[in-house]
């Protein structure tokens, strides 16, 4: 993979954890509230929340980047390091969130893991 490859694969990385994270703080943060208040509240106090629109930037990157990056490798192999994402976000909802790591969701991290590194390889 060349220096651009790697850039944009990276780049849609990032932008995919923040992405998550970001939609994830703004759903978890009116919900705290959101027994007291109506569901049309709740959902006004969602939209106005500046982590609801960090989150549709970020997807907005991501999927310019995806493109980008799409155009340089075959799907095949794209697919499969895109797949990196899902170890990433889960070990940051992790950090950030404080969400529980199975045993089996370690297994499946590790799997994904062998699976991009041995097509990394290749």
């Amino acid at each position: 993979m060349n220096g651009l490859i790697i850039l944009l694969w990276l780049g849609n990385i990032f932008f995919d954890t923040v992405g998550q994270l970001a939609f994830k703080g703004a759903a978890v943060e009116p919900d705290q509230a959101a027994a007291q208040i109506p569901m049309k509240l709740y959902w006004l106090a969602l939209i106005k929340n500046p982590l609801l629109w960090l989150g549709v930037f970020s997807y907005v990157a991501e999927f310019l980047l995806w493109l980008a990056f799409l155009t340089l490798v075959p799907l095949s192999e794209g697919i499969l390091l895109g797949s990196i994402n899902i170890i990433v976000i889960m070990v940051f909802g992790r950090i950030f969130y404080k969400e529980k790591l199975s045993l089996m969701r370690i297994i499946g991290i590790s799997l994904v893991a062998i699976g991009v590194a041995i097509v990394g390889a290749l």
